[in-house]
């Protein structure tokens, strides 16, 4: 096990040092902080150094992007460091050790020599947007004017578990449908290829003429042997030709407002809409940013061109200095129970509070939505 040496300050301020042996920098942080030091410098020594340089070198890296898992992580170890005591730029360091893919090793790297060159935590995230979306930037912002960056730092943790976590359920409980449809669409393939020809040749034996839906059934079959090169054409023209409507801003309006409307899905994605929704706009406005800013961030990352365009007319009606709860009545997504909380919370001057009630109600929603639709569908 690695040994460190740590500089730090007892509660009476007075500087203590010594040696301990830890399996990681943030372990000592946390140890001295159990015993009421609070630290100033933490160093290897010389010779675990050298061992932790040579496992590093060892240590294979993990490929593909960064997911909201480990943005999770960063955020949660971020905030734990910086509100130990450490420095910035030895935290960056400390976490582009631990991190196990090579795109987030990388980029802490990166970040580490810009804040070392004088950019804020800000400015260095805001280089990567491929890796820290607009929320995320927009909460280190708010923690770095305000001096809370910790505190912010937890709350974004949390709000992407939470999301991450509504997302893995939704996922769930597409899945087993998108998989039984796929296998039933490949069974019944074949049979029209396989099987009907069977009974294609017995019918023809016993003569005589055959129903109209049989009929149909042996065509399609004829078909799918004979000309299964066009019925594959059309269906690759009909998958192109719906991408391209997709990536227009018409398309994405109608798509979006389909889902919505969708018999069994569409509350359930309604829901998860909602409580993103909530959960941002809270989220951003607990931590310092202003109601416009934090509406712009919300709808960009909305994930429904709905929802989106919905919360670009709140923020051009409290422009023109009208409430919040007009244009998100007037939209018509959102339910009548959801704008009267949000029209009550602005009357008191509780709009954030109320917001996050609106998420964690609509988040259990999801929960109970996603448990009764697998049950339902399973049969």
């Amino acid at each position: 096990m690695p040994t460190f040496t740590y500089v730090a300050r007892n509660p009476q301020g007075k500087i203590v040092t010594g040696r301990t042996e830890a399996a990681t920098q943030g372990m000592v942080v946390k140890m001295l902080k159990e015993q009421g030091l609070t630290p100033t410098t933490i160093q290897l020594s010389a010779a675990s150094a050298d061992v932790q340089s040579t496992a590093r070198r060892k240590q294979k890296l993990k490929r593909g992007r960064a997911t909201i898992e480990d943005l999770v992580l960063l955020a949660r170890q971020l905030a734990t460091m910086i509100r130990a005591g450490l420095p910035l730029i030895e935290v960056l360091n400390i976490l582009g050790d631990q991190v196990e893919k090579l795109v987030l090793r990388n980029v802490l790297r990166q970040i580490e020599r810009d804040v070392a060159a004088g950019s804020s935590l800000y400015e260095a995230l805001a280089r990567h947007p491929s890796v820290f979306n607009q929320f995320f930037l927009s909460m280190v912002k708010a923690g770095e004017a305000s001096g809370m960056l910790d505190a912010i730092l937890d709350q974004v943790a949390t709000y992407l578990e939470k999301s991450a976590s509504i997302r893995r359920k939704v996922k769930s409980a597409i899945m087993y449908p998108a998989v039984v449809s796929v296998f039933a669409v490949l069974i019944m393939t074949l049979i029209m290829w396989k099987v009907v020809p069977v009974f294609e040749e017995i019918f023809e034996g016993l003569g005589g003429s055959l129903p109209v839906l049989t009929q149909f059934v042996i065509s399609v079959s004829r078909f799918i042997r004979d000309r299964w090169y066009i019925a594959l054409a059309g269906l690759i023209a009909v998958i192109v030709l719906f991408n391209q409507w997709s990536k227009t801003k018409v398309g994405r309006y109608r798509i979006d407002s389909m889902k919505l409307r969708l018999p069994i899905f569409g509350p359930l994605l309604l829901k998860v809409a909602i409580a993103r929704f909530s959960r941002s706009l809270g989220t951003l406005m607990r931590a310092g940013v202003n109601i416009l800013g934090a509406l712009e961030i919300v709808a960009k990352t909305a994930g429904n061109v709905v929802i989106e365009e919905a919360i670009y007319k709140t923020k051009a009606s409290i422009q023109g200095g009208e409430s919040l709860t007009k244009p998100l009545v007037e939209s018509g997504v959102f339910p009548p129970m959801v704008t009267r909380m949000i029209e009550v919370g602005e009357r008191t001057g509780a709009l954030e509070n109320m917001l996050h009630k609106i998420a964690e109600y609509y988040e259990d929603q999801v929960d109970a939505a996603v448990s009764g639709l697998t049950s339902l569908i399973e049969p």
